[in-house]
């Protein structure tokens, strides 16, 4: 993939290790970086978020990391609230923002009922247990409240995809930022979101192909993320708590 700078350096860690994200602080914003792909999931996520229906309405924004949500969510009348570990990823959420909580997204220090949408976007990859953030999300969401997430399917496909091809592609700055043991299935996603109150909606999601064969070979354009049959690789999810 194009990169307008070359990419930070990072001290050799384990697959799937937080402290990447403190070297990798820059690349959140950064034009043609390594968070690139990550806007175009965001934008699509955000495409299912309505409006605010009251004054003070709150999103709880899960693994917000450098805040890429808040844009397109801006003009929708909530408090945009970012949940994450990585100190240096909130500093570049709250410039654009975002209401900064450092916390671990397995135990929100946030009120049962308390928000009207969570966002968990490509976080649930990189966590042991994922149902615990699961839970934790339909816990603070108030009855009627809405959960929107995004994440990569326990797939032999997706590894390959999702993994190989786009470290391949994406070089050091990419190598190394999810562990294929910690992918989640949609089947067991669908099943805990169930057993917490909410009936999630699944789609699968990918990029429009014309356009991102462009930005590889250019760096330019944006890339549409569309809705796609097959869940294969990477799919999003939505659904309304249980009154």
């Amino acid at each position: 993939m194009p990169t307008a700078t070359p990419p930070p350096h990072r001290p050799r860690l384990a697959r799937n290790d937080i402290r990447q994200y403190e070297v990798l602080a820059g690349e959140w914003w950064r034009p043609g970086g390594a968070f690139e792909g990550l806007r175009w999931i965001a934008a699509a996520r955000a495409a299912l978020i309505t409006p605010a229906r009251h004054p003070g309405a709150v999103l709880v924004d899960l693994g917000c990391g450098g805040g890429l949500l808040a844009p397109h969510v801006r003009a929708l009348g909530y408090r945009h609230v970012g949940v994450d570990l990585v100190g240096a990823g909130l500093a570049e959420a709250r410039r654009v923002g975002v209401t900064p909580l450092r916390a671990d997204v397995r135990a929100v220090p946030l009120a049962d009922a308390c928000c009207d949408v969570v966002s968990a976007g490509e976080i649930l990859e990189h966590v042991d247990h994922p149902s615990t953030v699961v839970r934790e999300a339909i816990r603070i969401l108030r009855p009627g409240g809405l959960l929107v997430l995004d994440t990569i399917n326990q797939t032999a496909l997706a590894r390959l995809v999702a993994i190989r091809l786009v470290e391949a592609l994406g070089g050091a700055s990419l190598r190394g930022l999810h562990d294929p043991a910690l992918l989640v299935s949609r089947r067991q996603l669908v099943r805990e979101c169930a057993q917490a109150g909410l009936t999630l909606q699944v789609r699968g999601l990918r990029p429009r192909i014309g356009q991102l064969l462009r930005w590889m070979a250019t760096g330019r354009g944006a890339v549409t993320m569309v809705p796609t049959w097959s869940t294969a690789v990477l799919y999003q999810g939505w659904g309304i708590k249980n009154r």
